[in-house]
């Protein structure tokens, strides 16, 4: 095998969650670029049906559908879905995510369950639908985003830390159960990264966006914010035959925040 066919996904199909925008809409583009069908979800309709479209405008396999993963009925049937119209997936990388700047006694209980709800449970309900159209298909990788903060804590993000941390851990819980499947299952943890979200939060902490982003990056060993390039490029690898022996494990892509 040459060394470049480890990372041709030429046939396989790629479902990606939270895909209208940032980390997901680029992993998207970039599973895409090496030869996968994308399906892209995203409870935002409008966006995720013109971000696909403009990825099939250039040349690239990728269908979109609406997809609220909190919900257990949008699940099954996203699922039934791309059973019924791919009849496979290879690649499933539970992306979708919310954050809300406060601390336990600041935060609402709706704001609570409104971050668990998507950033866990969410990976929970669409694995649980996903994994067996893997295991009849011979196996498969999942890909599940996880933080920075998922690891170590970090200041008025209670909720993002707890539903993080538990998607980190969820990850080992999955990759022990369904190794015998042949289904790889790992955590990518992104550090603060140029996106959508990233920017929603200076908005919550009440802070100048420029001075909020420059202060992200100034710490890092890298001097940079992440790009949702970067992301991608390690969710690439998780999901390539390069790592094919690589499960259970959580890949901290951050400039060195952590370190």
């Amino acid at each position: 095998m040459n060394q470049l066919d480890y990372f041709n996904l030429k046939d396989k199909v790629s479902v990606v969650t939270g895909a209208a925008s940032g980390i997901g809409f680029a992993t998207a583009e970039l599973l895409a670029e090496v030869g996968s069908h994308v399906v892209l979800l995203d409870i935002d309709e409008q966006k995720g049906s013109k971000v696909a479209s403009e990825l099939r405008d250039k040349g690239y396999k990728a269908d979109f559908y609406k997809c609220n993963v909190t919900s257990a009925k949008d699940c099954e049937e996203t699922a039934e879905y791309v059973k019924n119209t791919f009849g496979r997936v290879d690649v499933l990388f539970n992306n979708a995510g919310v954050i809300r700047r406060k601390t336990v006694v600041d935060l609402d209980e709706k704001d609570w369950d409104l971050v668990i709800d998507v950033s866990l449970k969410g990976v929970f309900l669409l694995s649980k639908y996903m994994i067996p159209i893997m295991e009849a298909n011979g196996g498969g990788s999942i890909i599940n985003t996880g933080s920075g903060w998922g690891v170590k804590g970090g200041d008025q993000a209670a909720a993002y830390c707890a539903a993080k941390a538990g998607v980190v851990n969820l990850t080992n819980a999955m990759a022990i159960d369904h190794g015998p499947q042949n289904i790889r299952v790992n955590c990518i943890c992104p550090g603060d990264t140029d996106t959508p979200l990233l920017r929603l939060e200076a908005k919550q902490l009440k802070l100048d966006e420029g001075a909020f982003l420059s202060d992200s990056a100034k710490d890092r060993p890298l001097s940079r914010l992440g790009t949702p390039r970067d992301i991608a490029k390690g969710v690439l690898f998780l999901a390539s035959d390069l790592s094919g022996w690589v499960t259970g494990t959580k890949l901290v892509v951050d400039g060195g925040g952590l370190a």
